[in-house]
């Protein structure tokens, strides 16, 4: 059991990522918080979870409200007794979101609040229940940003607000894990590349939108959300110990091949 003994906080945890990293984690033994804006999504991620022998509680919330981002801290020191684990995944992809003369400030705002503040807001209230959960000596708590290979690179299908957003996000990542290195805090940023998801197939809403993301990715496929909750796995265990400010990439090879096809 990778995560015995560790509470883990997953928000956005209804669908994608956060729901695969919910599962794995726990059975990997970590009760899980799972957050998320949509009800029913959440409380089929907490079944799944009971379902499979583990432990888990929904908390509704929206990360661009200071508010709920409190009370999803306090749930979990409450219900499991700590926090060791803190992943502010949540996020948004507007499918209204394109160049910098075609998107609107609504869209921007909008992705900003959730995308970024949202990890902001996380942290904010996250940090201090953290330090009242890292045991001295222990290999401490883990802080996990989902960011994205856009960050690295601009899209091949124009998304300025998102790409912005998760550039804001690794930058942020970096500050923290500097600022909290020294009270056994690692704080790092886990950068899918293009995957199969519902987020960003409703966004690639045309062959031609997929096929232009996909002729890039050296390994020739979308990938899982699964394949990303393992790396978040990794980054959540105390193998990661000596891991922190990394922009930890999982992309199918997309920043090492970005060309443009003859």
């Amino acid at each position: 059991m990778r995560l015995e003994d560790k509470v883990a906080l997953i928000t956005g945890a209804g669908s994608g990522i956060g729901r695969e990293s919910a599962l794995r984690f726990a059975s990997e033994g970590a009760p899980v918080v799972a957050v998320d804006i949509a009800d029913a999504a959440g409380e089929e991620s907490v079944a799944m979870i009971h379902s499979q022998g583990g432990e888990a509680v929904f908390v509704h919330a929206d990360v661009s409200s200071a508010d709920d981002c409190q009370r999803m801290i306090t749930a979990a020191e409450q219900t499991f007794g700590g926090l060791h684990i803190l992943m502010n995944n949540a996020g948004i992809m507007h499918g209204d979101d394109g160049d910098a003369i075609n998107t609107s400030e609504d869209v921007w705002d909008l992705t900003m609040a959730i995308n970024l503040k949202g990890v902001f807001l996380g942290c904010k209230y996250g940090i201090p229940a953290l330090r009242r959960s890292v045991v001295s000596g222990s290999t401490g708590a883990s802080i996990i940003n989902t960011a994205s290979f856009v960050a690295l690179m601009g899209a091949a299908t124009p998304q300025v607000a998102y790409t912005a957003s998760k550039g804001g996000v690794l930058a942020l990542t970096r500050e923290l894990a500097v600022t909290h290195a020294r009270e056994n805090i690692r704080v790092n940023a886990l950068c899918p590349g293009p995957l199969h998801t519902r987020l960003l197939m409703d966004y690639l809403d045309t062959q031609q939108k997929k096929q232009r993301r996909l002729v890039h990715i050296p390994v020739g496929r979308f990938g899982l959300a699964s394949e990303m909750a393992n790396a978040a796995l990794y980054l959540a265990s105390d193998e990661s110990s000596f891991t922190t400010g990394a922009e930890f990439v999982v992309d199918g090879g997309i920043t090492a091949a970005y060309t443009t096809p003859e």
